[in-house]
């Protein structure tokens, strides 16, 4: 499917071509022939007829809609917020608009100007002016980009999840979807940078005090996982272009993108995730301080006040223990909230010291193997005496090695962060694997590898969007997206 179909705008004659194409599509001539690869042609060729069908219905209710007086007076209120002093209408416009099976509509549509001083001062350069119009219309209905909202929220959807634009490009083509991978790209940003405005107004109505606390959260128990990934940025260098390829030169700059995920557990220690309970991830390029403020509107808006139970669990990065636990406290989480260092990290650390510790790999695994089970009994004291005895016989760099081991697990246990008992006993989770396959999903299977250089604010929405996929919040992130366009005139 590669080339645009114009509508046709008669239902009967759409079916009667549907019809005649897959009757024939049907037959099963020389039926002893066929193969795997002959049926696969067919189910491609039947459902690019279904998919034209599908953008020909869709065209016509288009058309419908754009002839309905109620219609267009609802557009016009509905979008009353985004006019300004000068705004006035201008006539009409045609307007094409891509549905799916690459059908186009065409809609001869009302069009509403912002009228520029300078322009109104220079009347002869009018065709130059800089005035700002648009068609209340696709304002109100999402398709101001020239496409219908299953459409565009498809294209960002395959732009986000795809290993590459082009692949995207590849996959949208056979699901009726025929656009260039840079038009992709174009439209996958600016769908996502929507996202992005929308958590930066929540985090701004926090901010004023203005954001509804919800109740999403309430008697449920609650775990909250932090951790950091890595990734580089594209840095465009100042100055001239190259005068071979004429583009600006780059820096690659290492970076940290710093996420979270909150999530459910019930009474046996299953993760929930329905449309009524769903999981929650975010995060952000922009530093600790930026992730603050989303984690804050995210659980305010959750109602984590209301929670039953809270359980943090992060690995040892420093600034998540500082301001996490007093944002915790400030927003009104239960008496009933836990932090965990998660039980892999520490394990991790453990396992270096008993490398450091013992010549013979043998001893070192059952001495590990030992430690393990006493940490899990919440015994972590005991283990943090055995590695003292320990230290004190060995010497030169391998003590040192098992002295910055044991002091990472002895302030981990003094600050009560190695409960693991306690965690067991309640069915609640010991490591932080959910955020480790968030970042690995997020970060490293699209932003991440050899040659990849997004620009900072490009990995900031990629990562959003990755993060509502993987959620599977998609559908109510569109929706909000949607809604955003609608604004109507406020008192």
């Amino acid at each position: 499917m590669t080339k645009n179909i114009y509508a046709s705008l008669n239902l009967t004659k759409s079916l009667s071509d549907f019809q005649a194409v897959v009757r024939k599509l049907l037959e099963l001539n020389n039926a002893g022939e066929w193969d795997g690869q002959i049926l696969k042609e067919r189910e491609e060729k039947i459902r690019e007829a279904a998919l034209i069908l599908a953008g020909q219905c869709i065209a016509i209710l288009l058309h419908n809609l754009s002839q309905s007086q109620s219609a267009l007076d609802t557009a016009m209120a509905q979008t009353q917020g985004w006019w300004q002093p000068k705004t006035q209408r201008h006539g009409s416009r045609t307007r094409q608009i891509l549905t799916v099976g690459n059908v186009l509509v065409t809609l001869v549509l009302p069009y509403v100007v912002t009228i520029n001083k300078k322009s109104e001062q220079n009347k002869s350069e009018q065709n130059k002016s800089d005035n700002q119009g648009f068609c209340p219309f696709l304002q109100w209905l999402g398709m101001s980009e020239g496409l219908t909202p299953l459409v565009w929220s498809t294209v960002a959807q395959y732009g986000a999840i795809a290993s590459s634009f082009e692949a995207a490009c590849t996959i949208l083509t056979g699901w009726g979807i025929n656009l260039s991978f840079k038009r992709i790209e174009r439209l996958t940003y600016k769908f996502g940078q929507t996202g992005i405005n929308l958590r930066q107004s929540k985090i701004l109505n926090r901010q004023l005090g203005n954001l509804p606390e919800g109740n999403v959260l309430k008697d449920q128990r609650v775990v909250i996982a932090v951790d950091g990934g890595r990734s580089r940025v594209r840095i465009n260098k100042k100055g001239r272009k190259k005068s071979k390829t004429n583009r600006h030169g780059f820096i690659g700059q290492w970076i940290e993108p710093k996420l979270f995920t909150i999530y459910i557990v019930d009474e046996q220690g299953k993760k929930i995730n329905t449309s009524e309970i769903p999981i929650t991830n975010d995060g952000t390029y922009e530093g600790y301080k930026a992730l603050l403020l989303i984690l804050e509107a995210h659980l305010v808006d959750l109602g984590i006040s209301q929670a039953k139970q809270v359980l943090l669990i992060a690995d040892g990065a420093e600034w998540i223990w500082i301001h996490i636990p007093p944002l915790l406290t400030r927003l009104g989480c239960p008496v009933e909230t836990y932090q965990l260092f998660d039980f892999y990290h520490v394990t991790e650390n453990i396992k270096v010291f008993a490398d450091a510790a013992f010549n013979e790999e043998a001893q070192s695994k059952e001495w590990f193997k030992k430690a393990r089970k006493t940490l899990k009994k919440g015994n972590a004291k005991s283990l943090i005496s055995q590695m003292d005895e320990l230290i004190a016989v060995a010497s030169g760099e391998r003590s040192k090695i098992m002295v910055v081991k044991r002091n990472y697990l002895l302030d981990a246990y003094r600050k009560g962060r190695l409960n693991y008992d306690k965690a067991i006993a309640q069915k609640l989770p010991i490591g932080s694997g959910a955020i480790e396959s968030l970042i690995r999903q997020v970060v490293n299977l699209r932003i991440k590898g050899n040659s990849k250089f997004l620009l900072k604010e490009n990995a900031e929405i990629m990562l959003h969007l990755r993060c509502q996929w993987i959620a599977g919040s998609w559908d109510n992130f569109c929706d909000s997206i949607f809604n955003s366009f609608i604004k109507p005139q406020t008192a």
